[in-house]
């Protein structure tokens, strides 16, 4: 694919979080940029606003004329578009250059040091931390993010003075394995995606093809303590990270100051003391422990670091508040894996002691809720109350006898409601929590709005 000759690049499900940063990508850099989405959305709204067209029907006649030209067109897909829609069977049949989002993004990432961070959580916080830090050094960095940074109000990052490119390694559909970075980090190897791999092994051996494909002469992080055996190369640098574990780079002195995180950085370049996080949650201080290590592999400055932490806003959708009062915080959260709602969960305990929380979880895919039932039930039930909605397929088709009732049978604490979406507002009208919790990845995000609504009038 030579960037340089395409006119035109259309986009199959471009209202997706990896999907629009790419568009984003190629229409900064000047090329005509169109594309198909299932829904219309605030993220599909402000790409139109960038002047990207964008419709909402399967139909080969919403496609611009323009990009009916094979010659000059690329077409990019996401894996979770249907087999059976009518404008990629279009482009496939006419024999236009077709590419997965992975296969562009591998071949964006090639141009600049790819910094590429894996992991089935964190990997996004993580990604735009270490963003925010290069950003505001004078390395500066160009970027992919798999979340909208409340610093940029955007997923995409352009630099064309810097030879950096930081990028979120996705392992769904094994996407990550388009990619050969220069400096890499693996912040969890925990089961996932089992409707993409065979099982847990599996997917660790896929984590060990993308260590093996760090390019000679790199750089690889790995949090301490995982149950993970990373591939021997001598060609490679390998350290660790930890919260507070022996490791490599980890923090020392954690304490909390004015609601803040205050915290002394230990890593094989020195110590950074006193360093300021806002964000809430030890999860997240790990995390920067991460991002700081590369960071300052990458040759960003001590001091540079010490003043961009603290300035730091975090990623929508991650431990997002929306309404924080005395007498009551909403809180969302994308987490919709087990680990990741314990971990948010527990940050929520964490900050809020003695308070009521209620929680509303949209278990996301059919076969991540078949395949995690007990631990979704387990980690549900550190809520004091829970709200159960049915399940978003996303790209899946129903699986008979999967169903978030599922779920809701084997959470002990009786303290819960199963319920629709159209039945939940209802429901919220008679509950006065104390701290509320959105979580999932679906469509749940379409309810901040309307929850915000409805307890600003209380």
């Amino acid at each position: 694919m030579d960037i340089k000759t395409l006119h035109n690049v259309y986009f199959l499900g471009i209202g997706g979080i990896g999907m629009s940063a790419i568009a984003r990508y190629f229409n900064t850099i000047g090329k005509n940029v169109a594309g198909y989405d299932k829904v219309s959305k605030p993220l599909t709204d402000d790409l139109i606003n960038e002047g990207i067209y964008i419709h909402f029907s399967d139909d080969i006649l919403n496609i611009p004329k323009e990009f009916k030209n094979k010659h000059n067109t690329l077409v990019v897909y996401t894996p979770a578009m249907p087999k059976n829609h009518k404008e990629l069977n279009y482009f496939i049949e006419e024999g236009f250059e077709i590419k997965k989002r992975s296969e562009v993004l591998g071949i964006l990432s090639r141009e600049k040091k790819c910094i590429a961070v894996a992991g089935t959580h964190g990997k996004t916080t993580i990604t735009t931390m270490i963003a925010h830090l290069m950003r505001k050094s004078r390395m500066g960095c160009n970027a992919f993010l798999g979340g909208i940074s409340k610093n940029y109000k955007t997923n995409f990052l352009a630099d064309k003075d810097s030879k950096y490119v930081v990028v979120e390694a996705d392992e769904f559909d094994r996407s990550f394995l388009h990619l050969n970075p220069q400096k890499a980090i693996i912040s969890a190897v925990d089961a996932d995606h089992l409707d993409i791999y065979s099982d847990e092994n599996d997917l660790r051996n896929a984590f060990k093809q993308f260590v093996n494909q760090i390019n000679p002469g790199g750089k690889l992080l790995v949090k301490a303590g995982l149950d993970f055996n990373v591939p021997e190369r001598d060609d490679i640098e390998i350290y660790t990270y930890s919260l507070d574990k022996e490791s490599d780079f980890r923090a020392e002195n954690i304490r909390i100051e004015n609601g803040l995180y205050v915290f002394d950085f230990i890593g094989i370049k020195g110590r950074i003391n006193n360093l300021k996080l806002g964000l809430p949650g030890l999860m997240n201080l790990e995390n920067a422990i991460a991002a700081i290590g590369i960071a300052t592999m990458s040759g960003v400055h001590n001091d540079e670091i010490f003043n961009s932490l603290k300035k730091f806003k975090g990623i929508q959708r991650r431990f997002d508040y929306q309404i924080q009062r005395d007498d009551f915080v909403y809180i969302d959260d994308y987490a919709h894996h087990p680990e990741e709602l314990r971990a948010s969960i527990g940050s929520a305990k964490e900050l809020f002691k003695g308070k009521r929380i209620t929680g509303i979880f949209q278990p996301h895919l059919y076969t991540r809720t078949r395949d995690f039932v007990s631990g979704f039930a387990e980690s549900l039930e550190l809520l004091d109350e829970i709200i159960l909605l049915d399940i978003y397929p996303a790209r899946e088709k129903p699986i008979p006898g999967v169903s978030s009732e599922l779920i809701f049978n084997k959470i002990k604490n009786q303290n819960k409601t199963l319920c629709t979406k159209a039945e939940l507002l209802e429901i919220l009208k008679n509950k006065k929590p104390e701290v509320l919790m959105t979580l999932g990845a679906g469509d749940i995000d379409e309810f901040i709005e309307p929850i915000k609504k409805l307890y600003d009038k209380i």
